[in-house]
């Protein structure tokens, strides 16, 4: 756990990027363990999707294509979405104030032109809110969820900036769990997901005038 923990962790910061072999001999090196517990910890990091085991070859972080990059934002949505629902019915104005801070938070980054504070701050909201729903398979489906968003603004911060957009969205979603509205919040949080994906440059391609969507 320990060591996933501490690879994931480097995935997600950018020290490993996207596409990049995990070497085993380099890295039990850094971690100081043995290649065993250091296999293990990859093979888990293989379920959750981060990395991919390629057969005599090795294991490698995923890349985050657009299609990934959609796909992850699904299930994040999915999983948010459903905590929200929760937070709602356990304690909709702890919810809030919880969420201030780290809009507060990210308030002040983006202040100081601290495009890594307001990320940071961003990332606890949503942990925060995941965790407002008391839920721990929510929580341990949406720690990989956002290694992999951790990724992709790592990879496109220029294009995922844009601090005082991401200010305002969050404290809409904080806010609207003092109204008691739970629909309210479920359509904020459907809008910030798309809206991220437009940022990302991963939003679906509109379908041709007159035609169909893809299926």
């Amino acid at each position: 756990m320990m060591i996933a923990s501490r690879i994931r962790e480097a995935i997600a910061s950018g020290v490993i990027p996207p596409g990049a072999q995990i070497g085993e001999a380099e890295f039990a090196r850094q971690l100081a363990v043995s290649r065993g517990p250091l296999r293990e910890g990859l093979q888990r990091l293989a379920q959750e999707g981060l990395v991919v085991a390629v057969r005599n070859r090795g294991h490698f972080v995923i890349e985050m294509t657009p299609e990934n990059v959609r796909d992850m934002y699904v299930a994040r949505a999915a999983v948010e979405r459903a905590a929200a629902a929760r937070a709602h019915e356990l304690n909709p104005e702890g919810t809030a104030a919880l969420l201030m801070e780290s809009v507060a938070a990210m308030r002040a980054a983006a202040d100081e032109h601290d495009e890594a504070g307001v990320s940071a701050a961003d990332v606890t909201f949503h942990q925060q809110l995941v965790s407002c729903a008391e839920s721990p398979r929510l929580s341990r489906m949406h720690e990989t969820l956002m290694a992999e968003t951790r990724m992709c603004i790592h990879a496109l911060t220029p294009t995922y900036a844009v601090g005082s957009l991401r200010v305002a969205e969050h404290r809409q979603i904080a806010k609207s769990f003092t109204k008691g509205d739970p629909a309210l919040t479920d359509q904020l949080l459907a809008h910030h997901m798309d809206d991220a994906l437009v940022r990302l440059g991963a939003a679906p391609e509109p379908a041709p005038e007159g035609g169909d969507a893809a299926s």
